[in-house]
C-alpha cells in the first residue's frame, strides 16, 4: 500500500484491489455451486451426491478440526493447479475438504490484506473531539448497538473534522441511534433519512426518552456543582483555624511556649487575615465558577434538548437560576430573549432532523434537505441495495465530501445477472465495479444468505417437507412460504400439519403414519444436511468479501475520489457485519491536509 492524500494512511491501489478480486473470483467460481444450492431442495435434488464426493462424517470431522497457521500453499498464490486438488476437474465435486477450508480462510478479509487498520485511520485523522460529556449510550441502547454507535460516531466525527464538515446525512437511520448521538456528543447537524414512517416516529419517541435521561443528568450535575461550591470555603476555614491553634498544641516547655507564642503572635494575625482574605476571594471565585458551571450546564442541556422534536421539549431557561431577587416581569423578558437566542442558534448547529423518504440512486437530496451543504454521508447497517446506492449518491453529488457505510442484509441485494436478464436501464445492487460487470458475475440469493446458520433440525424438517409436497401434491414451486413455523411446532408431525395449512394444501390426504414414515426414511441422512450447511457457512465470509471488494473497486474507479478503503470498525463477536467502506473526495483531502497543518 502507498501513502497518499496528505496525512491519510496508505491505501490499496486500484490495480491491487482488482487483482485481489480477480483471485477471489477464480476460487468462488468453483465453490459457489455449494452456496447457490437451496437446502430446501437438498433431498429432492440429491444435492449431496451432486456436489460432494466425500462422506458426511469425513466432511464434519475435517471442518471441526482446527486449521494450522497460514503457511505454504495456503499463504501463497492460489492457481488452477491448487484448485484441482480441491475440486474434481471432471465432476466438479468437492474432494479435498481440508484444502477447501484453508482456501476459504485465505480469501477472507483478514488474510487478503485489503483492509486498513482502524487505529491507523483514527491516528491519521487525529483531531480533538469536543463533544458534550456525560452521554452514556449503554443507558438507552443494548450492548451491540452501543458498541456500534460509539465506534462509528468517533470515526465519523474525525472524518468530519478532517474535512471541515458540520453536516451529516444518515441514510437508513432507523430509530436514530447514530444520528442523535452524533448530534449530542459531537455537535454535528444531522439529517436522519429512513423510508419507514414507523422508524421516524420511533426516532422521535427515542428522543423523548433521551430528554428524561438528560434531566436526570442535569440534576446530578447541579447537585455536584453546588456541593463543590460549598465545600471549598469550609476547607479554607478549617485551614485558618488550624493555623491559629497550632502554637497551643505544642508540647515544648512553658517558656518555649511563651517564646513561640510571642514570636508567632504577629504572623498568626497576618496568616489569619490572609486566610480570611483568601477565603473571601475563593468564595468569589466559587460563585463565579458556579455561575460559569450553570451557564455551561445550560448550554449543554440545550445542546441535548435541541436534538429533540419541538413538541417534546420543555424549554430550559436561565431565569430558573437563583442569582438574586428578580421580578416576574424581568424573568419573563429574560426567558423570551433566551428562547429567541437559542432558536436562532439552533438553526445553525447541533440539530437532529428525522425525515421520512425513500432513497434510490437517483434521489435528489436537495429536494429532501433544503439547506443541503457540504457534508458526510453515513449508513449503519444499511440493508440491501441501500448500501450500494449510498456509494452511488456519494460519487454523484458534489456536496457529499466523504462517506462511511456499513452494509448488511446481503440477501436483499438485487443482482443484474441473477435471472440472466441484462436490463441496462435499471440500477442494481450487485455488481457495481466494471470488472465484475464485464464478467457478468452473479452470486445468487442462496449464496448471499449462506451466512445465516439455522438449526440443523429446522433445515431437516423443511427439506423432508419438500419431499412430501412434491411426491404427494406434485408441487415443485409455490409463491407461498412456510416461514418460522419450526419454532412454533412441538414435533415433526405438528410442523408438517401447520406447514401444509399455511401452504393451503389439504393435509387430510396424509395420515399421521404416512408423515412419520417420511421422517423415519430420512432421519439417518440428517448428518448430510448438517455437513452441507457447514460447507456453506465456511464459504460465507468469501461471499461477503466479494460484495465488499466490488464496492471498493467501484470507488477506486471514480476520478473524484482521493482515498478509499475497507476498515474493520466493530468487534465481529458483537457485530458480525463489522466492515465499513470509507472514502474521501479529492477536495476534502486538500482541506483536511490544510487543517492538519
Amino acid at each position: 500500500m502507498r501513502r497518499t492524500c496528505g496525512s491519510l494512511p496508505a491505501q490499496l491501489p486500484a490495480a491491487e484491489a482488482e487483482e485481489r478480486l480477480r483471485r477471489l473470483t477464480r476460487f468462488l467460481v468453483r465453490a459457489l455451486p455449494l452456496c447457490r444450492a437451496h437446502t430446501t431442495e437438498f433431498y429432492t435434488r440429491g444435492l449431496w451426491e451432486q456436489l460432494v464426493a466425500a462422506r458426511p462424517e469425513v466432511v464434519l470431522q475435517a471442518l471441526r478440526r482446527p486449521l494450522p497457521e497460514a503457511s505454504g500453499t495456503a499463504a501463497g498464490r492460489w492457481d488452477d493447479d491448487t484448485f484441482s486438488d480441491v475440486f474434481c476437474e471432471n465432476s466438479k465435486k468437492l474432494i479435498n475438504v481440508h484444502l477447501f477450508a484453508l482456501a476459504a480462510r485465505h480469501y477472507s478479509l483478514p488474510n487478503l490484506g485489503v483492509c486498513t487498520p482502524l487505529e491507523e485511520v483514527l491516528e491519521a485523522l487525529r483531531g480533538e473531539s469536543q463533544g458534550a460529556s456525560g452521554i452514556k449510550t449503554d443507558e438507552f441502547m443494548n450492548n451491540k448497538k452501543s458498541h456500534e454507535v460509539q465506534a462509528m460516531s468517533e470515526l465519523v466525527d474525525k472524518i468530519a473534522k478532517y474535512c471541515g464538515l458540520k453536516q451529516v446525512i444518515d441514510i437508513g437511520s432507523g430509530k436514530g441511534y447514530l444520528s442523535s448521538f452524533l448530534s449530542m456528543q459531537y455537535n454535528l447537524k444531522v439529517y436522519g433519512i429512513d423510508s419507514s414512517k414507523t422508524n421516524t416516529n420511533g426516532a422521535h419517541e427515542r428522543n423523548r426518552k433521551l430528554k428524561k435521561h438528560w434531566k436526570t443528568y442535569q440534576s446530578r450535575a447541579r447537585a455536584n456543582s453546588e456541593t463543590q461550591r460549598l465545600e471549598k470555603p469550609m476547607k479554607n476555614e478549617v485551614k485558618c483555624k488550624a493555623i491559629n491553634e497550632k502554637p497551643l498544641n505544642n508540647n515544648s516547655t512553658l517558656q518555649s511556649q511563651d517564646q513561640e507564642s510571642t514570636q508567632d503572635s504577629v504572623p498568626s494575625c497576618v496568616f489569619t487575615e490572609v486566610a480570611i482574605s483568601e477565603t473571601s476571594k475563593q468564595t468569589e471565585i466559587n460563585l463565579a465558577q458556579a455561575q460559569s458551571d450553570e451557564s455551561k450546564l445550560s448550554e449543554e442541556a440545550l445542546a441535548v434538548l435541541n436534538v429533540l422534536p419541538a413538541d417534546a421539549v420543555d424549554v430550559f431557561s436561565s431565569s430558573r437560576c437563583n442569582y438574586g431577587e428578580i421580578c416576574e416581569e424581568e424573568k419573563a423578558q429574560r426567558k423570551m430573549a433566551f428562547i429567541k437566542a437559542k432558536a436562532s442558534k439552533s438553526r445553525e448547529s447541533n440539530l437532529y432532523f428525522p425525515l421520512t423518504s425513500y432513497i434510490s440512486a437517483e434521489t435528489e437530496l436537495s429536494d429532501i434537505i433544503t439547506d443541503l451543504e457540504d457534508c458526510i454521508m453515513v449508513g449503519l447497517h444499511t440493508c440491501g441495495d441501500l448500501a450500494a446506492n449510498t456509494l452511488r449518491i456519494f460519487t454523484a453529488k458534489p456536496e457529499i465530501k466523504a462517506v462511511c457505510s456499513v452494509g448488511c442484509c446481503y440477501h436483499l441485494l438485487s443482482e443484474q445477472y441473477e435471472n440472466q436478464e441484462d436490463c441496462t436501464e435499471e440500477v442494481w445492487g450487485f455488481p457495481m465495479c466494471q470488472y465484475l460487470k464485464d464478467k457478468g458475475w452473479c452470486c445468487g440469493r442462496n449464496a448471499r444468505m449462506s451466512a445465516c446458520l439455522l438449526p440443523t433440525e429446522s433445515l431437516f424438517y423443511r427439506a423432508v417437507l419438500q419431499v412430501i409436497i412434491e411426491e404427494t401434491y406434485g408441487v415443485t414451486k409455490s409463491d407461498r412460504h412456510v416461514g418460522k413455523i419450526f419454532s412454533k411446532s412441538s414435533s415433526f408431525l405438528d410442523y408438517v400439519r401447520k406447514s401444509l395449512k399455511k401452504l393451503e394444501l389439504d393435509d387430510s390426504k396424509l395420515p399421521d403414519s404416512c408423515i412419520m414414515d417420511y421422517y423415519e426414511k430420512y432421519k439417518h441422512r440428517m448428518n448430510e444436511l448438517e455437513a452441507f450447511n457447514m460447507l456453506k457457512v465456511v464459504l460465507a465470509p468469501c461471499v461477503e468479501v466479494l460484495i465488499l471488494l466490488d464496492r471498493l473497486c467501484y470507488l477506486k474507479e471514480q476520478n473524484n475520489i482521493a482515498w478509499s478503503g475497507l476498515v474493520k470498525l466493530f468487534d465481529p463477536v458483537k457485530s458480525p457485519r463489522c466492515y465499513a467502506v470509507i472514502a474521501l473526495k479529492k477536495q476534502s483531502c486538500l482541506e483536511g491536509e490544510a487543517n492538519c497543518r
